[in-house]
């Protein structure tokens, strides 16, 4: 991986940071994307000392933000010329419902628009890159999955994980096979995982009642944010999968998705009505 560059959103705690730890071992240079300043700068410390590799950067977004995104990406060009791997790993879960500034509600802008939003705007420089690899962090969750056309927002009868993350997670796959064939012939690849029921403090420190209990209960079963990333490392790095594009994987082997994580029809129109919630009018 030396002379990679690698982008790593989430990149300043739990599966993201093991990522790239995980990457800059092997010698790639990791740019890591964190909301908070303090914990980036901590992060960089951290993965510089435990890989031993000095070329390890952040770069500050707020990803329920689309206008953030887009100064994410401006950021990003006006300090690199070139991208190797986009590692889309930030994820949130919510139990309670909230929207973003955008009017968006919160899991379906930061788990899924916010991905399909940030790889549109990075397609140029990870083309001119190739070969290029995008990994996207998606979930066994998309299996119970079903994209509401008619209620995205989760408006009627919120529910944070059975409905809401589910639905953004299936996104994350749908969007993976779609990207996949927009990209062919180009150099560049994607495909999706699950990372494994990972101890990390993504679904704990936004739940309350049920939901914080039943996580809390669950973590000391769930596996580490080492094992958590490597097949996010994997996808990232092993000549194993050069060339191998549209897949869904868990444990770094290639599984067969959910049925409408298959549908083509479907992943056109979710790209169709994710390029017009993100007014991406030059979507791929």
């Amino acid at each position: 991986m030396k002379n990679k560059i690698c982008l790593i959103t989430g990149g300043n705690a739990g599966i993201g940071k093991a990522t790239a730890v995980g990457l800059a071992k092997q010698g790639a240079q990791v740019v890591i994307v964190s909301r908070s300043e303090e914990k980036a700068q901590q992060a960089v410390k951290d993965i510089i000392a435990q890989s031993n590799n000095q070329q390890v950067d952040y770069l500050i977004a707020d990803l329920a933000s689309q206008q953030s995104i887009r100064q994410l990406a401006a950021e990003f060009k006006s300090k690199y010329s070139q991208l190797h791997v986009l590692v889309n790993n930030a994820g949130a879960f919510f139990s309670e419902y909230g929207l973003t500034e955008d009017g968006i509600e919160r899991q379906w802008a930061v788990n899924h628009l916010a991905p399909f939003l940030l790889t549109n705007l990075l397609l140029d420089v990870l083309k001119a890159s190739a070969p290029a690899r995008i990994v996207n962090v998606s979930s066994r969750a998309h299996y119970r999955g079903k994209i509401d056309f008619e209620d995205l927002n989760g408006t009627k009868n919120y529910d944070g994980f059975f409905k809401a993350y589910s639905q953004s997670k299936l996104a994350n796959v749908l969007f993976t096979a779609e990207l996949d064939r927009r990209l062919k012939g180009t150099g560049v690849t994607a495909n999706s995982l699950h990372p494994g029921v990972v101890s990390t403090e993504i679904a704990q420190k936004n739940s309350s009642g049920w939901a914080y209990w039943g996580w809390t209960f669950l973590r000391p079963f769930m596996v580490s944010t080492e094992q958590g990333a490597a097949t996010s490392v994997f996808l990232a790095s092993s000549p194993k999968v050069e060339g191998v594009s549209g897949k869904y994987f868990e444990k770094s082997k290639e599984k067969k998705p959910g049925k409408l994580a298959q549908d083509a029809a479907l992943a056109k129109r979710l790209w169709e009505v994710s390029a017009q919630l993100t007014k991406l009018e030059t979507a791929l």
